[in-house]
């Protein structure tokens, strides 16, 4: 989802396409909310429903979800999907819904953030929530086909664009991984760099080397040149094994949503690294197959767009800056995806996994983040900052960035109704 387009939104069908999109998959038992800034789509947040059902616990529920949404100063509407299989058969999907929705309602009135409209979507069937006139809203209601084979969507997916199924459901997750064996010469690669360079992880000299050549790779991802096994192996083998440190790690975390600058005065601040291990390179370049120029720490690009200097606990809490470098962040994911295969385990997979769990629960997608985590605590048990970023799914926290329609991602479109 690069293009930068406009897209128009005309009936429900086209905002119920454009959310699979949106969060790339189709949600399963989920509310969905969608803020409005007059006919302009802001924020969006997808939950899992409430487990109970008391008027007490809808409530708090209501209140939660309006305690995210208020994050959109600019709004002043919302519209509601409620992603559900019960009660299609029945006939009672809207009986059983109304009261969450209703709750929702009396709870958003209270800060002027008025339900516009309400969907029901189920595995065969959508309706509107209000709508009791059976001439456009028959029992049990409309075919999802008519979602699937909306303009909007059409158009998605003629741009490129694409979604998988739920997280939960186990099938059409998105691709954390290679497919297949890994690559012998990348193993090769890998074993030999870790002789070379791990032994270094204090050095500030190979810090500065390693961010630079992640740096170059990134910005070569973004600009549409990905990473292949076959002409790659010595430089992803050298990449997994910078995965291995964990104040690497998260150098090029920080490094990708807010600059060279808060990677280098964040690494200072922890007092890791020294001059004194070796003044001579940590490696050669070149046999990564790229030239020296291209990854000299001295030539390379410090705050770029990102702005100011920030801490590590700001950007990894996605705090600061007010806006990550998402093209670079979504670079960072397509690189880590590709730096592990399927079922692998050990600590290039775990920070792999987990990492891509911090980019999905930065860009909103909760169910996406917890399937990394758990791919990624399977991968090495015990794995400290996939513990810790549970804990903060956890405690049901959003990104700050996912929460404000100013910073969050949207695959750089914006859409109106």
């Amino acid at each position: 989802m690069t293009t930068k387009r406009t897209l128009s939104i005309h009936r429900p069908e086209d905002i119920l396409g454009y959310i699979p999109h949106l969060l790339g998959y189709w949600p399963e038992d989920s509310l969905v909310a969608i803020t409005m800034q007059g006919k302009i789509l802001g924020a969006t947040l997808r939950v899992d429903l409430p487990s109970r059902w008391s008027s007490r616990a809808l409530a708090g529920f209501a209140e939660q979800i309006r305690h995210y949404l208020v994050a959109d100063e600019a709004a002043n509407g919302v519209v509601l999907a409620v992603y559900t299989d019960a009660g299609w058969v029945d006939g009672t999907v809207v009986s059983q819904m109304m009261p969450m929705i209703e709750a929702l309602q009396l709870s958003l009135d209270e800060v002027d953030l008025s339900v516009r409209d309400a969907w029901l979507v189920g595995n065969q069937y959508w309706r509107s929530a209000f709508c009791s006139d059976t001439s456009c809203c028959p029992d049990p209601g409309l075919p999802v086909a008519r979602i699937k084979d909306s303009r909007l969507n059409a158009e998605l997916v003629y741009q490129g664009s694409a979604f998988g199924s739920s997280p939960g459901s186990g099938t059409g997750q998105p691709a954390l991984a290679r497919s297949g064996p890994l690559d012998p010469s990348v193993m090769e690669a890998e074993s030999r760099f870790g002789d070379r360079i791990l032994g270094m992880s204090r050095s500030w000299r190979c810090l500065e080397s390693v961010l630079a050549v992640w740096h170059h790779v990134l910005a070569r991802v973004e600009h549409g040149a990905p990473l292949q096994a076959e002409t790659d192996a010595q430089l992803i083998g050298f990449l997994r094994t910078t995965l291995k440190v964990p104040a690497w790690r998260d150098a090029v975390v920080v490094m990708a949503a807010a600059g060279m600058d808060s990677a280098i005065s964040g690494a200072a601040a922890f007092e890791l690294f020294s001059d004194e291990e070796s003044c001579e390179p940590p490696f050669d370049v070149g046999e990564l197959g790229i030239t020296a120029s291209a990854v000299n720490p001295q030539a390379t690009p410090t705050s770029g767009s990102c702005g100011d200097v920030f801490t590590y606990g700001d950007v990894l809490l996605g705090m600061h800056p007010d806006t990550p470098c998402w093209g670079r962040v979504d670079a960072l994911h397509r690189v880590l995806a590709g730096l592990c295969v399927e079922e692998e385990s050990g600590d290039v997979a775990a920070a792999a996994f987990t990492l891509q769990g911090w980019i999905s629960w930065c860009k909103g997608s909760g169910s996406i983040a917890h399937a990394c985590l758990v791919r990624a605590k399977a991968a090495r048990p015990g794995y400290r900052l996939a513990e810790l970023l549970m804990e903060v799914l956890g405690r049901g926290a959003v990104c700050r960035w996912a929460a404000r329609p100013g910073s969050a991602w949207r695959g750089s479109r914006q859409a109106h109704a």
